[in-house]
């Protein structure tokens, strides 16, 4: 076989091992058509490396609960679940295809250093790669949307330093310009478009995040013994307590969940 026969067979041995881990769909990108403006590039990560493969799986409806307790359990779910698949097509790609392969993080770990003034940003946006591997592209609420499974969907990948043909991007941007995701977006965060305050949707999808622990600890210093008590007994200490062993809680899933594009009805799984 040629070189490129090679690279073809290897790459649908890859995609072939990604779908029967159970992801909905895979893509492949070269490293140098990744470009995430605020991320690290790839080089200062993985010297060498020069593909990405990403795979896509569906968010379960859990996260059109109105609990929130269900709702971000069902996102743990899909979290460990997309882990295992990173894990393993690294692990396949390292033993049976001889590269190396780096899993890249769903979300945290992540360098958060409030001196850079950059707010919370990936080390590899798992948004940026999805486009470059031909998975969607960026809609209204600027995240991907995939022309069959739409907005409701989860990343996952690795990157690795064996040359693999890359997939075409997508051939047309399936966001419809509804603004739905807009309209419901109850912190606000999508009103100017290409850009996502990110502030403003942590305040209203993470309550009891970092502003929350800074603003409870801040409080406390100021109080009595006696006070000081009474608030390791509050709503929101136990909230917060919660959310800090979980990692990030989120309360809100609105701009993916109203989008209609690739909406899965009832009819679609019945009988399935």
């Amino acid at each position: 076989m040629t070189d490129l026969n090679e690279r073809v067979v290897m790459k649908e041995s890859i995609r072939s091992f990604a779908q029967n881990l159970g992801v909905d769909d895979t893509g492949f990108a070269a490293v140098i058509s990744y470009n995430s403006p605020r991320s690290e590039k790839i080089e200062d990560i993985f010297p060498g490396a020069r593909s990405m493969v990403i795979m896509a799986m569906r968010e379960m409806s859990h996260c059109e609960s109105p609990n929130p307790q269900i709702a971000m359990s069902g996102r743990i779910d899909i979290m460990e679940f997309g882990r295992h698949c990173t894990f393993s097509l690294a692990r396949y790609v390292e033993t049976k295809c001889g590269g190396r392969a780096m899993g890249i993080p769903m979300s945290y770990p992540m360098e958060m250093n409030p001196s850079k003034n950059t707010g919370v940003v990936a080390d590899i946006s798992l948004r940026h790669a999805a486009v470059a591997a031909g998975l969607g592209a960026f809609g209204r609420h600027n995240l991907v949307i995939h022309p069959k499974l739409g907005s409701q969907i989860v990343f996952c990948g690795i990157i690795t330093d064996l040359e693999l043909e890359p997939d075409p991007a997508c051939a047309a941007n399936p966001c419809i310009n509804c603004n739905i995701c807009v309209k419901n977006c109850p912190a606000g965060a999508l009103d100017e478009e290409g850009r996502t305050d990110v502030f403003k949707c942590m305040k209203k999808s993470q309550p009891y995040g970092l502003a929350k622990s800074i603003g409870f600890w801040k409080e406390f210093v100021t109080k009595t013994p006696d006070e000081q008590g009474k608030m390791f007994f509050t709503k929101d200490y136990w909230q917060m307590y919660q959310a800090q062993f979980i990692g990030f809680q989120y309360f809100c899933f609105k701009c993916f969940t109203v989008c209609p594009v690739g909406k899965r009805k009832i009819s679609d799984t019945a009988g399935s």
